[in-house]
């Protein structure tokens, strides 16, 4: 365990996406924050002076670079940091911008995948020191159309029956498509955000939205102490936290 505490640098699409559960372990932990807000127009800092990257999710394409100005200079960061093997965490579009950083295409599926659904860990997971003591299948709740290749020499370590790409890593970086960082509190906060919800309801009828609340806190009792665990163990086994 380091003798300092760790410095992480997040990154945030939007506000109402924070790290969830994930930081309640950072601060658990002690470890210091510096958020970037970067749909708010903030600034991305030199990534040199952290000791890690948490990416978080995001409604924009990592491949949506005309329409948001930042997303280039993101992918730079993240193609910098992990090829220094600065240890990395990306969640959805988190995910989806390590794997492009890594050369590997991103790209709209071939329909959204939303709600508390089913999660099933590939058998070189199990040699995984993050994910290698967590539960063969797990729920998690998913929220999103877009999906990625499996950039060159990472292993794949989740899939689901909708998206064969869930979770992978790369050296110190990982990248997991699925939302174990939402609780119910975060969950109601996206269900009062109206974009969200239009495209819920879209998508999944009326109702939609409470209904994902639903599903939510139905799945936290075991999505957040494994949420916890997946990040701790990356935390201590990567990041020396």
């Amino acid at each position: 365990m380091s003798a300092t505490p760790a410095r992480l640098l997040v990154l945030q699409h939007a506000r109402c996406e924070p790290p969830g559960v994930y930081e309640h372990e950072l601060r658990e932990r002690g470890v210091a924050l510096h958020r970037v807000v970067l749909d708010e127009g903030e600034m991305l800092p030199d990534w040199r002076g952290y000791d890690g990257l948490v990416v978080m999710g995001g409604a924009m394409g990592a491949y949506e670079r005309d329409a948001y100005a930042w997303i280039d200079a993101e992918l730079e960061l993240i193609a910098q940091a992990v090829a220094q093997g600065t240890p990395y965490w990306g969640v959805c579009l988190g995910a989806q911008l390590l794997a492009a950083a890594l050369g590997a295409r991103v790209a709209p599926g071939p329909a959204p995948e939303l709600g508390v659904r089913e999660v099933e860990l590939t058998a070189p997971a199990r040699a995984d020191p993050v994910f290698g003591a967590a539960p063969d299948r797990f729920l998690s709740l998913q929220w999103h159309g877009d999906t990625y290749e499996l950039p060159r020499g990472a292993v794949q370590l989740a899939r689901s029956p909708m998206y064969e790409q869930q979770a992978f890593g790369h050296g110190r970086a990982y990248g997991v498509q699925f939302h174990l960082e939402v609780d119910r509190a975060l969950a109601e906060r996206w269900a009062a955000v109206p974009s969200y919800v239009e495209q819920l309801e879209r998508h999944e009828g009326p109702g939609a939205a409470q209904r994902m609340v639903e599903q939510v806190a139905a799945a936290e009792r075991e999505s957040v102490p494994l949420a916890r665990s997946l990040f701790g163990r990356w935390l201590e086994a990567v990041v020396g936290v």
